[in-house]
């Protein structure tokens, strides 16, 4: 078997494709990884994928139909049964609903003949000895830390019969931090989002464990009910990460979600949230560089495999607390009538004033008497026409009075629609990027900030830990 560059396995597709119409996706990843218990490593690795996408489209008296098959690890001569199958699948279905004339006319990427790009265990060479040092300072704590470090650079070159040769290349990294009270009975969580890990303070990190524990050592019982709440950024960009997944055009413009105007249309127009917030997305947002193109290798509400390679643009989604636009493809930007606003994969939320926006510590400082928020969890949709959430807290819930932590509260289940509490924020503070706890498998590209929000909903009290 013959091993090949990803751009030429693409190049192989294009060249055996008998259909009317193909795009070729070829994902080339890398991964590096830490785990530690404990406080001390017990495992480390690293991994290599292949994955070829080839999408076939065929022209039919009554439509355009296509065809999509992935595979692993395809080499060269695994290329024409890949592409057959996919010729295959077009044949076999019906007319796509969301059938367009194939992306062409774009200027192909510089590096698309390059060999993909690869991490390794050296994205680790500061944050490993950091690490190390935060092991010894827990053990003479009387502290545990648990955790994993991850690194993935992932390179995706996409061509087309039409001529696009496009390639974009995706580091991601994330740690995730627990620290344990040796007794157990107590546990923080700190994450955090990076691109090389030359960004991660470990000392930093392990600091904010070590404050968060040492609130742990009074427990306070409190009731379920409704409590003024301060949500740290990871909190909010879980939040509006679900925000921002419910809101397709078509299906506000059909009626089906809470984006959708009562008496048929959008929301667009409508005011949420009484601050001037702005819920935005940049594929070339510093720190968050995200896809500058549409790279999709499935059909789905406002995603379509026939605008593989449309440029993407800076998006904003929410402008000072008013909705502004809602996710398309080119066609249900056209049943709808929409502006083309494709999915970006970062999210930012913020003020125009940042420079004199508090930070949490500040915000707590001014807390008569409040529940500070570490994460959420377990995060499920309950009804989409309000977007109302449910989800859990976890590793610690913090009672605050007279500007003050006094002590670590019960966890709760919450039940909240992030668009009713955009209503209900009183205070903003300074945007910074983080690592949301519950999608961050799925999403990792977020900047938000610490938000005082009234009235949070904890609907009842959870035994969970």
């Amino acid at each position: 078997m013959t091993a090949m560059q990803p751009h030429e396995l693409v190049e192989l597709a294009l060249g055996l494709s008998r259909a009317d119409g193909c795009v070729v996706i070829a994902d080339e990843e890398s991964t590096a990884n830490l785990r530690w218990a404990g406080n001390a490593l017990t495992t480390n690795g690293v991994t290599r994928g292949r994955r070829l996408t080839v999408i076939a489209t065929v022209a039919g008296a009554e439509g355009t139909a296509a065809g999509v098959v992935s595979r692993e690890a395809v080499t060269a001569e695994e290329v024409e049964d890949l592409v057959r199958a996919a010729e295959e699948a077009a044949r076999a279905a019906g007319p796509a609903e969301d059938a367009q004339p194939l992306i062409a006319d774009r200027p192909a990427s510089p590096g698309f003949t390059e060999p993909p790009a690869l991490t390794s265990v050296e994205v680790f060479d500061a944050f490993g000895p950091a690490l190390g040092e935060a092991f010894a300072r827990a053990a003479a704590q009387g502290e545990l830390l648990y955790g994993f470090a991850r690194h993935e650079v992932t390179s995706s070159y996409l061509g087309s019969s039409t001529g696009l040769r496009l390639r974009h290349d995706q580091p991601t990294g994330t740690v995730e931090i627990n620290a344990k009270t040796a007794d157990l009975s107590g546990s923080a969580w700190v994450g955090a989002a990076t691109r090389d890990f030359a960004d991660i303070d470990v000392a930093a990190l392990h600091t904010e464990l070590t404050k968060r524990l040492g609130w742990g050592a009074r427990k306070v019982d409190l009731p379920a009910g409704r409590y003024e709440a301060l949500l740290p950024p990871s909190a909010v960009a879980d939040l509006m990460i679900v925000l921002n997944w419910s809101s397709g055009g078509r299906d506000a413009q059909e009626g089906r979600t809470v984006f959708a105007k009562p008496g048929g249309g959008t929301r667009l127009g409508d005011k949420l949230g009484g601050l001037p917030l702005t819920l935005r997305s940049d594929p070339h947002e510093p720190g968050l560089e995200a896809a500058p193109f549409v790279l999709t290798h499935s059909t789905g509400g406002d995603c379509s495999v026939f605008d593989n390679g449309r440029p993407v643009a800076a998006t904003e989604w929410i402008r000072e607390g008013v909705l502004n636009d809602l996710i398309t493809s080119r066609h249900t930007a056209g049943l709808t009538g929409l502006p083309l606003r494709p999915a970006i994969d970062n999210l930012v939320l913020e003020t125009a004033d940042q420079e004199s926006a508090p930070t949490l510590d500040e915000m707590v400082a001014r807390t008569e008497r409040g529940l500070l928020l570490t994460c959420l969890w377990y995060i499920r949709e309950v009804d989409p026409a309000t977007l109302l959430l449910t989800g859990l807290t976890r590793d610690g819930v913090y009672l605050v009075e007279n500007g003050e932590v006094v002590g670590e509260v019960n966890n709760f289940r919450f039940n909240e629609s992030p668009v009713d509490l955009l209503n209900r924020i009183t205070e903003v503070g300074r945007t910074e990027r983080c690592l949301p706890r519950e999608w961050n498998d799925w999403f990792t590209r977020t900047a938000m900030p610490p938000v005082r929000v009234t009235d949070f909903n904890m609907s009842s009290v959870s035994q969970a830990s």
